[in-house]
């Protein structure tokens, strides 16, 4: 069959196989502005949660819907900064939060926790929900609570988030472990055996490259770019994209504008560089600092960031790695914006319609979309299932997990 127009055929991908996300921070959002309390919550429309200086949300049923979202990871996270005992009882409350929307929403959402379900979901017309954790302090150095967790629901876990753990390191903090310490090691193994999907998103490359070394089943990047398209350090180098065929594993691009666009992280770093340079100038006198950047934002526009700058990942992504690991995670109100055109979940035919104009086939759209994602989970059941009888990793209640290289 020929091909049509970028819109008709960016319109029948997406209607054959809508958009699986790999990231949406709506969890923390009711945390944030509701205190978790959501009876009286409408989540058909949250564009009257904007209040004051703080914006509305990103998500609701309407927009996910003119997004073309089939599928979608919540993301369950809590702050890398809170003591681990209290990350996990939060982490615990985030997973209750987020079930009960989907409960409350049953025309629109439908929990999920295997491909068959996401499959069942689709069909019916609703969003398959999943749970996914963002960050290994959830666990609380424990393998016990990562099995609970996923007893609970999760189906995926970001080893780390903003910090460096006690067995893995983050991208943006000091490095402890040159990537992950045994015990880190023994949590992809143990995810990998239980069916629990490693996100490597937010971890430093060495600890990438390391769990590439362990795992046995595909392992994802939840939400992250191409670190040769943008340097910043969440997003993934050229040797461990180049890794990604022989572990079956897929990059879910990440649409927050300073990790897919150069020149708006260049900007950014040169603005905190001046804030610097005039506290030094003027200390003491937080008015002229203040007036004296207010000049130099007038006169250093920041870039925008665009959907063709989101499509270049992909594009690099593909080049690397192949159209068999890219997906989408957008990292919706986790973020201040995306790019123009898709500031919210509705945005998502934008992008596919500028990979349609680039080129990509039906075909191409639904793999990115939707088919990837579906691939890389199927097998880390398949992998769980193989490994039933298997004895789950032990370690002594109670005993620290920094030791070992």
């Amino acid at each position: 069959m020929a091909q049509g127009t970028p819109e008709e055929t960016a319109a029948a991908a997406l209607d054959a196989a809508p958009v699986w996300d790999g990231h949406n921070d709506v969890p923390i959002q009711l945390r944030a502005r509701f205190d978790n309390v959501i009876n009286d919550f409408d989540f058909a429309d949250t564009l009257v949660t904007a209040e004051g200086d703080r914006k509305a949300m990103h998500s609701d049923l309407v927009r996910l819907a003119r997004g073309k979202v089939g599928a979608q990871f919540w993301s369950v996270y809590v702050s890398a900064s809170l003591p681990e005992a209290e990350a996990v009882q939060m982490t615990l409350e985030q997973i209750d939060v987020t079930k009960r929307l989907i409960a409350r929403n049953p025309r629109g959402l439908e929990l999920a926790l295997t491909a068959d379900d996401v499959e069942a979901a689709v069909a019916e017309g609703r969003i398959a929900s999943l749970l996914g954790m963002e960050g290994g302090h959830s666990i609380g150095n424990s393998l016990a609570v990562l099995r609970q967790m996923y007893d609970l629901g999760a189906r995926y876990m970001t080893l780390t988030h903003g910090k460096t753990l006690d067995w893995a390191d983050s991208a943006t903090d000091a490095p402890r472990h040159d990537g992950l310490n045994a015990f880190g090691m023994d949590v992809v193994r143990e995810m990998n055996r239980i069916g629990m999907l490693v996100d490597l998103s937010h971890v430093s490359a060495p600890a990438m490259r390391d769990a590439l070394d362990v795992a046995r089943a595909p392992v994802i990047f939840s939400h992250s770019g191409a670190q040769a398209i943008n340097g910043h350090a969440r997003n993934v180098p050229d040797d461990v994209l180049a890794r990604l065929p022989l572990n079956g594993g897929i990059v879910m691009v990440v649409a927050l504008p300073s990790y897919v666009t150069e020149d708006l992280r260049q900007y950014s770093a040169n603005r905190a560089g001046e804030e610097v340079r005039l506290k030094a100038l003027y200390p003491g006198q937080p008015d002229q600092v203040e007036a004296l950047l207010a000049k130099w934002d007038a006169e250093n526009r920041a870039p925008v960031s665009t959907v063709s700058d989101m499509a270049d990942h992909i594009d690099h992504i593909r080049e690397v790695a192949g159209i068999d690991h890219i997906g989408i995670g957008g990292d919706y109100d986790g973020m201040p914006t995306g790019p123009v055109g898709m500031e919210d979940v509705s945005g998502y035919p934008e992008l596919f319609v500028e990979l349609a104009r680039r080129g990509y086939s039906q075909a191409d759209l639904e793999k990115i979309s939707m088919r990837n994602m579906l691939r890389v989970l199927r097998e880390a059941e398949a992998y769980a299932a193989s490994q039933t009888g298997t004895a789950a990793i032990e370690y002594p209640a109670g005993k620290p997990r920094d030791e070992g290289a």
